[in-house]
């Protein structure tokens, strides 16, 4: 099976997660874009989603599901979202499609997080893919020198020969070189960086459930 395969599979597996009735929380990215589709197969069953991007919005709309704004909405059942990197605890790196501010925040409102994600994403040690970390553009180099201290090699991610614009209106310094073996102890600290917007470890909104593609088929990782 090839990755668009896998990633069809762990979409439409994540469907027996969204509760009728309720409004689903929908994350970003290609392996949720499987996901949207085969939730178009059941939008009759649900109120709608919270989107965390404008990306996912648009595509949900698309297909005539209705997108609620998270302040609309106190609680959801489920976050149904794709990983960069996924460890054996449910912490992951996310922020490879440039939504992790908004994807961070309709975590935090939903009961839980089921991840979406083929088994390359699985690592013992989070690390390997360069670290998305949103920032408010005057923090940037500020920001850089800062990882460069613990030894990270971080970079202003570009689109079209400029700096990218996130859905928010900031940037995203990517970084290379790090190894995070404590994942929740770096997301608080990494986080109080002033300029720091979003880091792109999700420990303290970690997954509870995560569907892996293989080639044997969609394995269940519970933490």
């Amino acid at each position: 099976m090839n990755q668009d395969e896998l990633k069809a599979l762990v979409g439409q597996a994540a469907l027996q997660y969204v509760v009728p009735g309720q409004i689903v929380g929908v994350g970003t990215g290609s392996t949720v874009n499987k996901f949207i589709e085969a939730l178009a197969t059941m939008k009759d069953q649900i109120k709608g989603a919270v989107s965390s991007s404008e990306a996912s919005t648009a595509r949900l709309k698309a297909l005539g599901i209705p997108v609620f704004d998270s302040n609309e909405v106190s609680e959801l059942a489920v976050y149904i979202d794709g990983a960069d990197e996924i460890n054996g605890q449910g912490h992951m790196v996310k922020g490879g499609g440039a939504a992790l501010t908004r994807e961070k925040i309709v975590a935090a409102q939903s009961k839980m997080f089921v991840c979406i994600a083929d088994e390359s994403k699985l690592v013992a040690v989070l690390g390997a893919f360069p670290l998305p970390v949103e920032v408010i553009p005057m923090a940037s180099a500020r920001i850089i020198e800062q990882f460069a201290k613990m030894g990270g090699h971080g970079q202003v991610r570009m689109k079209d020969g400029r700096a990218l614009v996130t859905d928010n209106g900031q940037h995203i310094i990517d970084v290379r070189g790090l190894q995070i073996p404590d994942p929740v102890s770096f997301e608080a600290q990494v986080s109080q960086w002033p300029g720091v917007v979003t880091v792109g470890v999700f420990a303290y909104q970690k997954a509870q459930v995560c569907l892996l593609g293989t080639s044997e088929g969609v394995k269940t990782l519970k933490f």
